[in-house]
């Protein structure tokens, strides 16, 4: 591959990660309100259950089908090439949306659980795009190309809750048709910009023995990556407590409307565009990715402790600074296991983070539901306190981590 063919890849993926994240986002700045603010339907309170609840399950049925997707889906395309899978993927969650959308006309709770979790398993490809662009290196400096792909991907988090949070009054099932027209113009993009690469002979082996043997989880078996793993479990449960619960906050304390909650994800991830885009690598090539995390994690743990009680002046910047110091925590970890395990398949270990990701959001949304009916704050400084162990597991384990990475550097120049 020549440098001017990775970096039209790069943008390729970059586009892909905005339209596809897009398409994911446009539903949450409208689910808080719609179980709680709006009139009661068969949906938001189905078997007389609280709103509440059957939002943060609701919350957890999507995460959980990312979870199923995530653990096979990037490492499949290591085995069958990621243009296939990554077009079969796009397909599914073009049909999820339509199924949820007919669920919403049809106020089928079920229905609505099913289609998530379908787009949800499809849409585990989002380690695909990771892996593309940590492949392209060194044509594209690893680190600037995976910090480009979150960048993109932040994109995809602001327009998609801008669009939603707008297009609420037409309906929530319009709001669901069009993230599938979203996932339609990735899938058309993915079609004609990225290459054929699969090899003939891998594509004879058993489907069921691949799944098995070389789905993300088998990374684990690899002792050296569990202070990372760790440190990620309990990061992303302490950002899924804030992501998933932050917009019940809103409603609850402060009242927001759909509009409202949308101009606040803007302010967060509109500083996760910059930091992603012009700090992040610059961070890592000062600090190195365990203290960019350390740092990071220690600096947004505080910030979600005070977060809960801002009001509605200071919310809009310290979503700002908030989203800042996210980028720089999120973009060290895809860079370390490309970096340091990237040997194991790159799909594979950009599969376990997202992996990692959905069952901590699981965990979250199905234990912050109930939680949140007592005080949605107390579920956001739970999430506080679970990035603050993350930190302590990075500096338990930062004498480790080092030597490892001396190892690898000192094989790497030999």
């Amino acid at each position: 591959m020549t440098p001017k063919k990775a970096k039209l890849t790069l943008f390729s993926v970059m586009l892909i990660s905005v339209l596809g994240t897009a398409g994911i986002a446009l539903p949450y700045p409208v689910l808080a309100p719609y179980f709680i603010d709006y009139p009661p339907n068969e949906l938001t309170h189905f078997m007389g259950f609280h709103p509440k609840v059957l939002l943060g399950f609701s919350l957890a049925i999507y995460p959980l089908g990312l979870l199923i997707g995530s653990i096979f889906v990037g490492a499949l395309s290591d085995h069958y090439g990621r243009r296939r899978v990554l077009l079969l993927t796009l397909f599914g969650s073009l049909i999820g949306y339509l199924l949820t959308a007919l669920a919403v006309i049809q106020e089928s709770f079920i229905g609505f659980t099913i289609a998530r979790l379908i787009t949800g398993i499809c849409e585990g490809n989002i380690s695909i795009a990771r892996a593309i662009g940590a492949e392209l290196h060194p044509h594209v400096d690893r680190t600037r190309a995976i910090s480009l792909v979150y960048a993109a991907t932040y994109a995809g988090w602001l327009i998609g809750p801008l669009i939603g949070g707008f297009l609420m009054v037409y309906g929530v099932a319009n709001v669901f048709n069009i993230a599938a027209v979203g996932i339609a113009i990735a899938f058309v993009m993915v079609f004609f910009t990225i290459e054929r690469r699969e090899k003939k002979e891998v594509l004879k082996q058993n489907f069921w023995q691949l799944i098995r043997e070389n789905n993300s989880l088998t990374v684990l078996k690899h002792k050296e990556v569990l202070p990372v793993f760790w440190f990620y479990f309990l990061y992303s449960m302490g950002l899924n407590a804030f992501y998933d619960f932050y917009p019940v906050w809103f409603v609850d304390h402060l009242s927001f409307d759909s509009r409202q909650i949308a101009w606040a994800t803007v302010a967060l991830t509109a500083c996760m565009i910059l930091v992603s885009s012009f700090i992040v690598d610059k961070t890592n090539h000062r600090l190195g990715e365990v203290k960019s995390m350390i740092l990071g994690g220690t600096a947004l743990a505080l910030l979600l402790a005070i977060q809960p009680f801002s009001n509605a002046t200071w919310v809009f910047p310290l979503f700002f600074a908030i989203g800042g110091w996210i980028a720089i925590a999120n973009g060290m970890v895809p860079t370390y296991l490309s970096k340091y395990f990237g040997h194991l398949g790159q799909g594979k270990v950009m599969g376990l983070q997202s992996a990692t990701f959905c069952i901590t959001n699981v965990i979250i949304a199905t234990v912050g539901g109930p939680l949140s009916v007592y005080s949605s704050t107390l579920v956001i400084l739970i999430g506080s306190a679970l990035i603050f162990a993350s930190v302590i597991i990075m500096l338990v384990t930062k004498r480790q981590q080092d030597l490892m990475i001396k190892n690898v550097t000192i094989t790497e120049q030999a």
